[in-house]
C-alpha cells in the first residue's frame, strides 16, 4: 500500500473510530466534566496550540488536570500545579478524552507521534523534524515503548521510525498496545517527576 493510500485508509479509519468512541464515552466525559468543574472550576477544557501536520498550528482539546494557584491564590510552582483528581485523569488517560474530536475533525490521527509544543519546533534536528510528516496521534509508538518514560533522545527516534514504518498492522499494534500501558498505568512521567519533563537539546543531545 502506497503512503497516499495508507493515508486514505487510515483517515476512514480514524473518523468512523473517534465518533463512535466519542458516542461510547459520552457520559464518561460527562462525568469527567462536572468532576473537574467541581474541584478545579473553570474553565473544564485545556486549550492549547500545537504543531500538527507539516508543523502546522491546531488548537488541542484535553480536560483541564492542573490549577495555577492555590486555596489562598498564590501562585503554585510546576511541581505542584499538578492536582490529585489530575493525577488520576493523567494515570488513566481520561483526560485525554476530548482530543477524539480533534481527531474527528481531522487535527490529529488516532495513531502518530505526539502533538509537542509549538516552542520546540526550532529546537529540533532536521532529522527529528521528520516526525511532522503524519498527522500527530493520540497514541503512537513513542508511548506504547515507554511513553513519557523514555528519554527525549529516543522517544524523539521512535516518533521518526513510526513515520518510516507506518502502517495499517503497526497502527494496529500501536491501539492494542496502548489498552494495556493505559490499564497498567506505565511511564506517565519520568521517575521523580510530576510532570514531563521539557525537551531542551542542550541537555539530552
Amino acid at each position: 500500500m502506497s503512503p497516499a493510500d495508507f493515508d486514505r485508509v487510515k483517515r476512514v479509519a480514524d473518523v468512523v473510530l473517534s465518533g463512535m468512541a466519542l458516542a461510547f464515552t459520552a457520559p464518561l466525559q460527562a462525568g469527567v466534566a462536572l468532576a473537574v468543574r467541581l474541584r478545579l472550576g473553570r474553565p473544564v477544557l485545556f486549550r492549547q496550540v500545537r504543531p500538527g501536520r507539516y508543523g502546522t498550528p491546531f488548537t488541542l482539546v484535553k480536560f483541564r488536570t492542573m490549577t495555577c494557584v492555590d486555596s489562598d491564590g498564590e501562585p503554585l510552582p510546576d511541581v505542584d500545579r499538578l492536582t490529585r483528581l489530575g493525577r488520576t485523569l493523567r494515570a488513566t488517560s481520561l483526560d485525554e478524552l476530548p482530543t477524539l474530536w480533534n481527531v474527528l475533525r481531522g487535527d490529529m490521527s488516532l495513531v502518530g507521534p505526539r502533538p509537542l509544543l509549538v516552542e520546540y519546533l526550532p529546537l529540533y534536528s532536521e532529522e527529528q523534524r521528520r516526525r511532522h510528516e503524519v498527522r500527530p496521534g493520540i497514541t503512537g509508538l513513542a508511548q506504547v515503548s515507554g511513553r513519557n518514560a523514555l528519554p527525549w533522545p529516543e522517544r524523539l527516534a521512535l516518533d521518526v521510525a513510526y513515520v518510516d514504518r507506518r502502517s495499517v498492522a503497526l497502527d494496529l499494534r500501536i491501539l492494542a498496545l496502548t489498552v494495556g500501558k493505559v490499564l497498567r498505568r506505565e511511564g506517565i512521567t519520568a521517575e521523580g517527576q510530576a510532570t514531563v519533563t521539557k525537551f531542551d537539546p542542550a541537555v539530552v543531545g
